[in-house]
């Protein structure tokens, strides 16, 4: 397996489909193993977690560094909001 430093976010996103469509069987046999169903459930769910903040920091990287000026406000107010949640 791809070591997950060195992943893009297309194989990230086809594991994730992978595990959604792996869990999709098991709900429609209904026969699974519910200790399996919950296993592949958190893996989607903490795959999609760092999908997320690979993306948001590496979309941010690049409007602040190397985007324009009214891209760096939105991004800069959109952190204000975010963080004052």
């Amino acid at each position: 397996m791809i070591h997950l430093l060195y992943m893009t976010n297309e194989t990230r996103i086809n594991i994730i489909i992978g595990q959604l469509e792996a869990v999709k069987k098991m709900l429609k046999e209904k026969n699974g193993d519910c200790i399996n169903l919950i296993i592949q459930l958190k893996a989607i769910k903490s795959a999609l977690s760092s999908l997320l903040e690979k993306i948001v920091l590496s979309e941010m990287n690049r409007c602040l560094i190397g985007g324009k000026k009214t891209d760096q406000e939105k991004i800069m107010k959109m952190l204000n909001e975010l963080v004052s949640k």
